[in-house]
Order: structure tokens, then C-alpha cells, then sequence
């Protein structure tokens, strides 16, 4: 399924606006991942274990917003937006949204 941030297709025509799509993700941080982050935040560099769990959400949200387009009889979305919030007690959640609109494009 053809997904851009952009409202229009080069080359493609919309024929069709079927609506709002949604997808979320939220993903909770593990002890073990909380503690090596820890330990980077104090010698530096980056957290790979944050950074794959951020990646993970992230395509899990946008999966979810192009299978609602293609029920929706979709086969693109446009628009597309991301959002990253910290929800939970002390921000111990990732929550990433995927919103767009769904379209029929030739």
C-alpha cells in the first residue's frame, strides 16, 4: 500500500477519499532496557534496545493504519502524521500514533 506524508501522489490520480485512518502502538519499557539506558545516559552514545522498541511501535502503528485504509477499500494514505508521546506511570510507555487519509488512487 502506497503511504506518504505528503497530500498527493506524483503521477497518480485520487479518484476516491475514503476517510480518517488511525493506528496505534503502545509499547511498555522493560527493567533490563530501563537499566542500560541508564548506564548509556551516564557514558554516552545511544540505546539501541530504546531505539528498536521505537522502530517496532512505529511500524506496528503504521500497520495498523493501512489495514484500516484497505478495509476501508483503500490503496494508499496520505497525510500521514506520527505522533510520539510518554504515557504510563513515569512515562514508562511508548505510545506512537499513525493517523492519515485514506484514499483510491490510479
Amino acid at each position: 500500500m502506497l503511504t506518504t506524508t505528503t497530500n498527493t501522489l506524483q503521477g497518480r490520480d485520487i479518484t476516491d477519499y475514503k476517510g480518517l485512518v488511525t493506528g496505534e502502538a503502545i509499547l511498555g519499557a522493560n527493567l533490563f532496557k530501563d537499566l542500560f539506558a541508564g548506564i548509556r545516559d551516564i557514558v554516552g552514545g545511544r540505546s539501541g534496545a530504546y531505539e528498536e522498541e521505537l522502530a517496532r511501535a512505529r511500524q506496528i502503528a503504521i500497520s495498523e493504519m493501512q489495514a484500516q485504509a484497505q478495509s476501508m477499500g483503500a490503496n494508499a494514505v496520505i497525510g500521514v502524521d506520527l505522533d510520539y508521546e510518554t504515557v504510563g506511570q513515569n512515562g514508562s510507555m511508548l505510545m506512537v500514533t499513525a493517523t492519515g487519509t485514506a484514499v483510491v488512487v490510479r
